[in-house]
This record gives C-alpha cells, sequence and structure tokens, in this order.
C-alpha cells in the first residue's frame, strides 16, 4: 500500500478540459471521496490514475514512484498495481466466485496460496465462505459488488479505485454494501479513492472529500470541514442542501431577510450568507421569528423538509423533525440558530 499524490494534472478531450490542474494528496491507508455533478471530470481523474488515459501535463505518484507524467514513460495499468471497481463489478459470468476472486493473482499464488487468500478476503468483505463456489447471477447487486472489491483487494493492490461502485443498489443495499467496503479498506489499510455524485456516500465514507466542478478541484478537506466552511456558495448548495441569503455584515452579525445572524467570522458590507437547513428553526407556535407560509412539506419519516415563503417573498428550505410538522399553507416564524458562514458576493473583490 502506498499514498496517491496527483500534482497539476491536465486532459482535455478536443476543446474540452475535463481535468483542469489537478492537485490532490491522498495519504497512505486513507479513503478520499472525489464528489461532483455529472460531467465535472471525476471519472475522467480516475482513469488518468489507473493508467487507462495519459495526462497532458502534471504528475502521477505512488508513494515515491511516479508512474505518469514529469517526462517519465507512464507505467501501463497492469504494473501499476492498482485495484479498480466499476459500477456494476464486472466479474466474469463463467468464473465462481473463487475464481473471480483469485483472477488478478499470479498462477504461483493461485496454485499455492490461492484458495487461503480467497477464504481470507470472503471472510474480509463478509460473505460466507460457502459462497466461493456460487457463480455471478447466483448474488444479490450487493454481494457481486462485494466480491468485486475481494477481486481487486486480493493481489494486495497499492491504491484501490472506485467508480461509484453503488451506484446501481437500491437505498438500503446500498448503505450497508457501502459500509461493508469501508469495514474492509480499512481492515487492511488501504489507500482508496471513489468517485461519486452521491453526497452522503461521500460525507458519510470519507476522510477526505475532494470537490470537483467544472474539471476542477474546488475543496478538499476533512467531511465536516466540508459541510460546515465550504469553501464558496456554490459547493455549500451542492454539499448538502443550503440557503444562501444576501446580507449586510458588521463584525460578528448579520443581518438578512431570515433577520440577524451570528457569524463564523467577522465580516464587514455585502455578503451571501449560507444557512444550512436545519438551521432554519419552524415556529409553529407563532411566538417568534420572521414570518411565512408553508408552501411544501417532504416527509421522510425521521425527518422532513419544509419550504416557507416568507412574508417579504424569499423562499427559504427548513429541516426539522418528522414527529410533528405544519402542512402547506401553514403560518410559521423562522429563525436561524447556530453560526452562519459569511461570503463575498460574486463579483466583490
Amino acid at each position: 500500500m502506498s499514498s496517491l499524490t496527483i500534482t497539476g494534472v491536465t486532459k482535455s478531450f478536443g476543446t474540452t478540459r475535463a481535468v483542469d490542474d489537478v492537485t490532490l494528496e491522498v495519504p497512505h491507508g486513507s479513503f478520499t471521496t472525489v464528489l461532483g455533478p455529472s460531467g465535472c471530470g471525476k471519472t475522467t481523474l480516475l482513469r488518468l490514475i489507473a493508467g487507462f488515459l495519459v495526462p497532458e501535463s502534471g504528475t502521477i505518484a505512488f508513494g515515491s514512484t511516479v508512474v505518469a507524467g514529469d517526462g517519465v514513460r507512464p507505467m501501463p495499468p497492469q504494473t501499476r498495481r492498482v485495484g479498480y471497481v466499476p459500477q456494476e463489478g464486472a466479474l466474469f459470468p463463467h468464473l465462481d466466485v473463487a475464481a473471480n476472486i483469485a483472477f488478478g493473482l499470479s498462477r504461483e499464488e493461485r496454485g499455492t496460496t490461492g484458495g487461503d487468500r480467497v477464504a481470507e478476503m470472503l471472510d474480509l468483505v463478509e460473505l460466507p465462505r460457502d459462497f466461493r463456489d456460487r457463480r455471478p447471477d447466483e448474488l444479490s447487486g450487493g454481494q457481486q459488488q462485494r466480491v468485486a472489491l475481494a477481486r481487486s483487494l486480493a493481489p494486495a493492490p497499492a491504491v484501490v479505485l472506485l467508480d461509484e461502485p453503488f451506484s446501481s443498489l437500491d437505498a438500503g443495499l446500498r448503505g450497508s454494501t457501502a459500509r461493508a467496503v469501508r469495514r474492509a479498506l480499512q481492515a487492511t489499510h488501504t489507500t482508496a479513492l471513489l468517485v461519486t455524485h452521491d453526497q452522503n456516500e461521500a460525507l458519510s465514507l470519507a476522510d477526505q472529500v475532494a470537490v470537483m466542478r467544472g474539471g476542477r478541484l474546488v475543496q478538499s478537506a476533512p467531511p465536516s470541514e466540508v459541510y460546515l466552511s465550504p469553501s464558496d456558495p456554490q459547493v455549500a448548495e451542492f454539499v448538502g442542501r443550503a440557503v444562501v441569503l444576501p446580507g449586510a455584515a458588521r463584525g460578528t452579525r448579520a443581518t438578512c431577510a431570515l433577520g440577524e445572524v451570528v457569524l463564523t467570522a467577522p465580516a464587514e458590507g455585502d455578503v451571501a450568507l449560507m444557512v444550512r437547513p436545519e438551521q432554519v428553526f419552524v415556529d409553529l407556535t407563532h411566538a417568534e421569528g420572521v414570518p411565512g407560509t408553508v408552501e411544501e412539506v417532504s416527509y421522510y419519516g425521521h425527518d422532513c423538509a419544509v419550504q416557507v415563503r416568507l412574508d417579504e417573498g424569499t423562499s427559504v428550505l427548513a429541516r426539522m423533525a418528522g414527529v410533528r410538522h405544519p402542512v402547506a399553507g401553514d403560518p410559521v416564524h423562522l429563525r436561524v440558530t447556530g453560526l452562519v458562514r459569511a461570503y463575498r458576493p460574486a463579483g466583490l473583490p
């Protein structure tokens, strides 16, 4: 296992720059998620790391070994010791589970320790050992993804790359499979990088979240920092839903459509204020706060999203517990709890 270092990597397709001067450090044994919408360049970045594509500029290194860029001949994928888990698992349908897992082992390893390695990998991904004789079509989608991970880990790769491997699974299976994969990677201290467009998946699995937009890396930090201190309002709105309001700041306080708020850091003048929906308290008793009318309620059981139109015209999203909630047309009052992050509005220095 080793660290992964990407420095100033660029890749274009025709006139489109898919990856634009990306620099990212993935420490040894850590798990990083690359998060971004479709077309942002995250899969292209993964393919550059794997060796399926060659960067136009910049370098990619595993530990101290440069595998692409810096004037060196790109190391081919088969010699990079990369484990690659695609979206659908891509198991060989004519091979049983044991043969799929052992596929990446050398002929000598398969002959001497292959059986033990298969059993070890099945234990690692939390599948029964008697699954070794099953065919891929006898497995559920989540089980197939675990076998795909076991196959990628069996040769002890330097880095494991996961290309949205849970996207085709239903919600419940997706969560349990993702957690099992995370535990397996932690147990082997494997350096891993996963690309996804799912914010919940990125935040819950990773040690580090790298947010891409338009081919560029716009923020890389621990999940809590990306969520609580996004680099700009666009990241705030993409990583978890956010209410971004114009405001006027003076010191540690600012005023906006939701009244007066307390800032995370002093600011002056015109600002854009980022408020998370769970910070917007919905007062059903009309005791205090800014008045408004409920437009829509999306109920999820454990909580609900409440869209409120303030009397002055601004539409605001709030999130509250699902035990007791308003319905469309109800009058409510809103107020902000906790600290609010302020940004300079676009176009201002």
